[in-house]
């Protein structure tokens, strides 16, 4: 029997689910999951700062040494898993997509933040010595707030929250190219943002171009010149990424997945994902699960 690929959501990795939100401290969480160390994913965003241990942390087949005092955020649909090393600690926050539409306005208020972006290189942030003392602070408050039930309570966690991102995110302020306007920084976000909606329907630049109002070699123009790779390569890479994701799937087999992204047959998808990776997916998926 083929075992199905873990995907957690909230409720099954906690009793002490609260309006969609799971508080922990690191240690006692890891005790209780003990396979985590799995590849497996969520349906949540997942945070996480460690302050003792060591060890690896793969996110999206990508690996990371884990050290004290850096932050790990996770979007809903990435695969990891972690390794590690002697005793680890720290802090842990789950919390659903819908969790603060209901308190804030701008319900896309989140995507503002590089490290929620999905891209790797934004989601680990190592954490300068003169504020380990501050996120650390913001922690233990946040876990008070969540153990001690007090009047407005959740509202209090929330504005932490806030807190801990605008803090964290104001490390990364000014990451933004200096020769990129902030109309092309804008526009390349909203490209991004259409291929994670439609990767599996719209695979040509020319379609995402029509979408964003402006010619393909606009497109393509921003892509070298932000990234380094042209629309088309950005496209294929989410495609491929989202392919590994589901090869360590246990329950699918290669057909299906080709199936699920819409390519036309197996020998196309292999073509391709074999172009994209040096791998066939028969290749990949016995590596990912070794």
């Amino acid at each position: 029997m083929k075992k199905d690929f873990p995907v957690y959501d909230i409720c099954t990795l906690s009793q002490f689910k609260q309006e969609d939100i799971l508080i922990s401290r690191f240690a006692p969480y890891l005790q209780v999951h003990k396979n985590l160390h799995m590849a497996h994913k969520h349906t949540f965003y997942h945070l996480v700062l460690f302050t003792e241990g060591g060890g690896t942390h793969a996110i999206d087949f990508q690996s990371f040494v884990v050290r004290p005092y850096q932050v790990y955020f996770m979007i809903p649909g990435q695969v990891h898993s972690w390794s590690f090393e002697g005793k680890v600690d720290g802090y842990v926050i789950n919390f659903s997509v819908p969790f603060f539409h209901s308190f804030l306005l701008k319900p896309d208020y989140l995507e503002q933040f590089s490290f929620f972006s999905g891209t790797l290189n934004d989601a680990v942030v190592d954490i300068p010595t003169e504020l380990h003392t501050p996120i650390k602070n913001i922690f233990e408050h946040i876990i008070h707030e969540s153990e001690n039930n007090q009047h407005l309570g959740l509202d209090m966690v929330k504005a932490l929250m806030l807190q801990l991102f605008i803090t964290i995110g104001r490390l990364n302020k000014g990451q933004q190219p200096g020769d990129v306007t902030s109309y092309n920084y804008t526009l390349l976000k909203s490209f991004q943002k259409l291929i994670e909606q439609n990767y599996t329907t719209l695979k040509l630049p020319k379609e995402y171009a029509a979408l964003l109002y402006i010619t393909p070699n606009h497109l393509n123009a921003l892509c070298n010149n932000v990234l380094g790779i042209p629309a088309g390569e950005v496209i294929r890479n989410r495609i491929a990424l989202e392919a590994k994701r589901m090869l360590v799937n246990h329950s699918l087999s290669i057909a299906e997945i080709a199936g699920k992204l819409n390519f036309a047959d197996n020998s196309y998808f292999t073509k391709f994902f074999k172009k994209q990776t040096g791998l066939t997916p028969e290749e990949f998926k016995k590596q990912a699960l070794k």
